[in-house]
């Protein structure tokens, strides 16, 4: 499939991602408006660039999910979580959490002025939502953020500023999350990091069929309290 021009402030449409090369790059442009992002996430689509590019939109094949009970919690992550030296919160601090996973990556990022700002919209909407963590100073040192859909929650990035904080962070987020009833939890992209920690590929095809169960069905997640 030929990948799809977007003209900024073109009707809010996508190509069927079904129809993607592997790679998953399905359509370059358009805009970040929150009736973009929410059809692209509805459609199994994710907006991933670099400073200077137009936004690149993607549906990799496969895709990285973490499934309910799959998270690998190791030794060392034991020994962390029972020293239980943090305190744990949700939507405490959605803007300094994607500014800290923006800083992190020194070689570069595409957390861009941009994509914060739509972003925080999107939080302000109660689309996208945040887990922080922190230490017994009331220092922040670790957090994730993404974006929920339905039954559908699409991790986007974490960090951390102490060890094993971000994967507190992930772990968190994954059993409050699946506790609460989401039923898919998307990670896009595995790397040998993430694999590590439990998460596995599927087919896209596969993906995007649960994906659209997952849409039928709404979470309420006002009052969550975040817990191991």
């Amino acid at each position: 499939m030929d990948v799809t021009f977007l003209e900024p402030g073109s009707p809010v449409r996508f190509p069927d991602p079904r129809r993607g090369a592997p790679e998953g790059l399905v359509a370059v442009g358009g805009d970040l408006s929150i009736e973009r992002l929410l059809a692209a996430y509805d459609q199994g689509i994710f907006p991933w660039y670099s400073e200077f590019e137009l936004p690149l939109w993607w549906s990799p094949d496969p895709r990285a999910v973490l499934e309910e009970g799959a998270f690998h919690v190791s030794r060392s992550l034991q020994r962390s979580l029972r020293r239980r030296e943090w305190t744990l919160t949700f939507d405490g601090a959605f803007d300094r959490v994607i500014r800290e996973c923006a800083a992190e990556r020194r070689e570069g990022t595409w957390i861009l002025p941009e994509i914060i700002a739509a972003y925080e919209e999107l939080h302000a909407l109660g689309h996208a939502h945040s887990f922080e963590v922190w230490d017994a100073d009331g220092e922040l040192i670790g957090g994730i953020y993404g974006v929920r859909r339905g039954a559908l929650f699409a991790a986007e990035s974490k960090f951390h500023r102490r060890a094993d904080a971000s994967k507190v962070a992930l772990l968190v987020c994954h059993r409050s999350l699946f506790r609460a009833g989401i039923g898919l939890f998307d990670v896009q992209l595995s790397t040998p990091y993430l694999a590590g920690l439990g998460v596995r590929e599927i087919p896209r095809r596969a993906y995007l069929e649960r994906l659209e169960a997952a849409l039928t069905r709404e979470v309420d997640l006002s009052g969550l309290e975040p817990a191991i």
